[in-house]
């Protein structure tokens, strides 16, 4: 029998009582770099730094201070102001162990990725701008997972969406950068419409959209399959699962700072935040809804996967393996409270090693006069030292090489899926081999292999405040997931959020899926070698296979998406322009060349002689005198 999700208790003192510090402090440090600029640009990237280590600081003493209470009182709420009056509706954040762990997440990566940009984006004459973006991207996400209310979650989800857009299109002098902004801004609109009416629904349901009167209601009247699909949907968007999942690979048009931002931390792990926290009203375990997600998330997975290996982009196969990890996560979401603490454990532990990944991606760029290639790498492991070693920790985890971070989180994924439904598990165990080659082809084109340096490139090391940033998140990599896991520490503390068996799952290191899940990235990791490790990785990748083809043109999203969507519209556009042009200005014109015309000839008979004028009316009596004596007769 599942436990009860903990009851709120108001809050008002201590830091807790204090927590909208941690939004405010983002937004401070975002207001004074875009309103000062003149007097922040030489140290304007130190203020964004401080505002999201402060941010960071409040998290970890509100973490501390909820960990002091009992598991019963581990949900806090905080009230801030009436913010719709007449609706009911009031600002206020919810401190409990879901929303603190995401925000510990949010600031902490976060601010290693702010430290990161001071000497990624050294030389950006507008670095003082992107600070600014950074900070309002934070103060955005805390935001949406603070708020005690779908509205509060809402202003969140937007305002990720804007900045977002002003990060993916920082450089704007580049046409891709804007188109792939426009893109992510348009196909996220998708989702958020989804979330929108949700959110309708739900009000006019249930009458309220605060999370601690929804439980009761929920509990006593039921739900709908309606409300959790138009859910599911917002999240689709933002954590880019199929089928909106088109705008996250041209979102690497961005600095790479703002995809480990994006694509490790925060902004995709937003859906899988909303699903977990609507979990226990519009997703109970065993309803089409929670089927629904789950199934999402296994086709994103293996989708993803597939994307991955086919990239030669450096930050284009990493941004295809965060679709397939997030993947995992929404599989374990929709698993209900058993897969839950598994789901949120990996976006943890991705946090770290995904941001590991992207930002030694970056060093990498850094290193090769911002090359992306991969097939112009090889052999950067004795020139890149430290972005290798930290690289290859990453990889280790998100593969899941036993005893780190992503071997537990991701086997906990997939033998709760085995226990649900074992084709949805199985599904999951390939996702993990497909994992194991194309992770394994990226580290054997960028750091094994004879040299592809294009000429006039000088692979070095980048300076410590960009590796000091990757060492901290491979520790996280290497540690983090066991800590999580064994024992049922994350389960446990998560419980009074999201319910929950008051005995948590074992974590079972020999199984039948766990051995063969090892197997297939062993050979997933073998054939790599073979094809990219030993063997010479041509200049010009060849055509390929219909499946290779599939995978380069990203399973064809785009072309399914102009067909379904962008073309219709512009044969819509089309008739509406013909039909204004033919049909209402015709009608118009016509009518008025008519009326011209016919007054111009009646004009005519205005001579200006009186015979004239008296023949006129001659003939008109006439006729007149005609037609009533022809009337007459009949």
């Amino acid at each position: 029998m599942e436990s009860e999700i903990a009851q709120i208790t108001q809050h008002t003192g201590g830091v807790i009582g204090s927590a909208w510090l941690m939004i405010a402090f983002p937004l401070l440090g975002a207001f004074i770099l875009l309103v000062f600029n003149r007097f922040t640009n030489r140290w304007g990237h130190l203020l964004g730094v401080a505002m999201s280590l402060a941010s960071f600081v409040v998290a970890v003493l509100a973490f501390f201070e909820l960990i002091g209470f009992g598991e019963g009182e581990r949900r806090r709420a905080v009230e801030l102001y009436s913010f719709i009056p007449n609706m009911n509706i009031d600002m206020g954040l919810l401190i409990d162990p879901l929303s603190i762990s995401f925000a510990l997440l949010i600031t902490g990566v976060g601010s290693l990725i702010h430290i990161y940009s001071i000497g990624y984006m050294s030389h950006d004459e507008h670095r003082r701008r992107f600070f600014a973006y950074l900070n309002l991207f934070v103060a955005a996400m805390l935001l949406l997972v603070l708020a005690d209310n779908y509205v509060g979650l809402f202003i969140g989800w937007e305002g990720v969406g804007l900045a977002s857009y002003l990060l993916i299109g920082f450089w704007q002098f580049k046409p891709s950068a804007a188109v792939a902004a426009k893109k992510a801004f348009v196909v996220n609109r998708v989702g958020d419409f989804g979330l929108l009416v949700g959110m309708f629904v739900i009000f006019t349901t249930y009458n309220t959209l605060s999370f601690a009167e929804l439980k009761p209601i929920v509990e006593e009247n039921g739900t709908t399959l309606a409300i959790g699909l138009l859910l599911l949907l917002g999240a689709c968007g933002k954590s880019a699962q199929l089928p909106l999942q088109s705008w996250l690979l041209d979102a690497m048009e961005g600095p790479t700072p703002v995809s480990a931002l994006i694509h490790a931390a925060t902004m995709v792990t937003a859906g899988v935040y909303l699903v977990v926290r609507s979990g226990a009203y519009f997703f109970p375990e065993g309803s089409g809804a929670a089927l629904a997600v789950a199934i999402v998330g296994a086709a994103t997975l293996l989708a993803g996967a597939i994307i991955g290996c086919a990239k030669d982009d450096i930050k284009k196969g990493l941004a295809g393996s965060t679709m397939s990890q997030i993947g995992y996560m929404m599989l374990g979401a929709g698993l209900g409270p058993a897969g839950y603490a598994f789901a949120i454990g990996h976006l943890i532990t991705h946090g770290f090693f995904k941001a590991d990944l992207f930002l030694g991606a970056g060093s990498v760029m850094h290193g090769m006069n911002d090359e992306v290639d991969m097939r112009k790498y090889g052999g950067l492991a004795k020139y890149m030292k430290v972005t290798f070693a930290t690289f290859f920790i990453g990889y280790l985890a998100i593969i899941g090489f036993p005893l780190l971070s992503g071997y537990f989180t991701k086997e906990g994924i997939i033998e709760a899926a085995m226990e649900h439904n074992q084709v949805l598990g199985w599904l999951a165990v390939l996702g993990a081999g497909i994992t194991g080659f194309y992770m394994s082809r990226m580290v054997f084109m960028t750091f094994f292999g004879k040299k592809r340096w294009v000429e006039g490139a000088h692979p070095h090391e980048s300076p410590l405040v960009m590796t000091l940033p990757l060492m901290i998140l491979s520790v996280g990599a290497l540690f983090l997931g066991g800590y999580l896991v064994m024992g049922g520490t994350l389960y446990t503390f998560l419980r009074p959020a999201v319910g929950g068996d008051p005995t948590p799952p074992v974590f079972h290191f020999a199984s039948v899926p766990g051995a063969v899940t090892l197997a297939l990235v062993a050979i997933g990791a073998a054939y790599a070698w073979m094809k990219y490790g030993r063997a010479e990785v041509p200049a010009v990748q060849p055509r390929g296979s219909f499946l290779t083809t599939f995978a380069r043109r990203d399973l064809y999203g785009d072309a399914l998406n102009e067909s379904l969507f962008m073309r219709p519209g512009q044969w819509l556009t089309r008739i509406a322009v013909f039909f204004d042009n033919r049909g209402v200005d015709g009608l118009v014109n016509g009518l008025a060349a008519g009326i011209g015309g016919s007054s111009g000839r009646l004009r005519r008979l205005q001579t200006g002689f009186a015979r004239t004028y008296a023949l006129s009316i001659f003939i008109g009596a006439a006729l007149l005198t005609g037609a009533l004596l022809l009337v007459g007769t009949i």
